[in-house]
């Protein structure tokens, strides 16, 4: 024998490690400004990064606003996301989060966009708890719309007890919401515009007079039951219709402009409707604001301080707990229906709010609770 040692074969076993499948999550996004092709859902993998402050939401439930209209055509630039507001559930959080964990359902909005996504990080100051009792699809349907219609009617319009108000648009989210506010003050007497086929349910919402703008001018209708006007007007039309909801108001009266709707005319963005509004544009001058006793307000909910749109939400949350106010939702469409849905919101077809969810359920999971 030499020296050498001899070495006994061994076994060798081969283990295989089960690799755990990589997590995907769906997202809807903007291929570029247009039609209803533009949108698309893709599917991203991995789980967003997550920084100390910062928390990971499992959403259940999206908001369709009518700004995502515009941006999809392309309105507010190129640098615009869609999706502003969801819901969902909490399921991991950064190491200096204290005033939320892992399990709470949340309702989240960021006026920036980028919420129509399964898996989305956020921080805390963007979300809001849900109350017992929400589903997922009430906490997506009453940031945006709700706080829009509280702060045009509270902030801006003083609405006080006996006076009127023109909705226009009032079957739609924030018609819904401000026909809902206008009620919690005594004796104000509403009107609402909207297609005759919705006018039952805008009057057990609160519309005293609905008017059927499509074939009746609004104008004259709310002068033959309230011939010195309205208090108030709520317009988010633009062009011609600026100049009428002015002539409306009474002595002391306040027109609050927050949209152009009119410009939304066909699924790609029509120059042509864009001129006509532009050429019926709103002019006045301060001379004239004197002499007719008259306000006219501009509202962004983009523009308006973060810890205010904050404070109006938490009041909004303890209103729907009071059982005092209550989103309405139109539809629920998924993520590969968005097309569908954005083209169901532009031939003003909803009443009240359209819903996106990542998958439609057979059985109702979208309960908060």
């Amino acid at each position: 024998m030499t020296g050498e040692e001899v070495k006994e074969p061994k076994e060798q076993q081969e283990v295989t490690e089960a690799k755990e499948p990589e997590i995907c999550y769906k997202a809807i996004v903007l291929s570029g400004v247009g039609g209803y092709d533009k949108v698309k859902v893709e599917v991203k993998k991995g789980v967003p990064a997550l920084k100390s402050d910062e928390i990971l939401v499992r959403v259940q439930a999206c908001g369709l606003n009518f700004s995502d209209l515009l941006v999809r055509q392309g309105a507010f630039g190129k640098h615009h996301s869609l999706g502003t507001e969801c819901a969902g559930v909490i399921e991991a959080i950064g190491d200096l989060v204290i005033d939320r964990k892992v399990g709470d359902k949340i309702i989240m909005m960021n006026i920036d966009g980028g919420l129509w996504t399964e898996l989305v990080v956020t921080t805390v100051n963007c979300t809001y708890l849900m109350p017992d009792g929400m589903s997922f699809q009430e906490a997506a349907a009453i940031s945006v719309n709700y706080a829009a219609a509280y702060m045009m009617i509270y902030d801006y319009a003083n609405l006080r007890p006996n006076q009127s108000i023109l909705i226009h648009m009032a079957a739609g989210g924030v018609g819904i919401a401000a026909t809902q506010l206008c009620k919690l003050v005594h004796d104000v007497t509403i009107f609402g515009t909207a297609s005759p086929s919705k006018h039952e349910t805008i009057k057990e919402n609160g519309v005293a007079y609905p008017i059927d703008y499509t074939t009746l001018d609004y104008a004259e209708e709310v002068r033959k039951i309230s011939p010195k006007g309205v208090d108030i007007v709520l317009d988010p039309l633009g062009g011609a219709d600026d100049s009428k909801g002015f002539g409306l108001l009474k002595s002391l009266g306040k027109l609050v402009l927050y949209g152009s709707a009119n410009q939304v005319t066909a699924p790609k963005r029509s120059s042509l409707a864009a001129a006509k509004v532009w050429w019926h544009k709103f002019n006045i001058d301060a001379l004239q604001l004197i002499n007719s006793n008259k306000a006219v307000c501009g509202f962004h909910l983009g523009r308006t301080d973060p810890d205010h749109v904050a404070e109006v939400i938490r009041k909004l949350i303890s209103l729907y707990k009071e059982g005092k106010i209550k989103p309405k939702v139109d539809s629920v469409w998924s993520f590969e229906q968005v097309g569908d849905a954005m083209k169901h919101m532009q031939e003003h077809k909803n009443i009240g709010k359209i819903i996106l969810v990542p998958e439609v359920k057979t059985t109702d999971a979208t309960t908060g609770n």
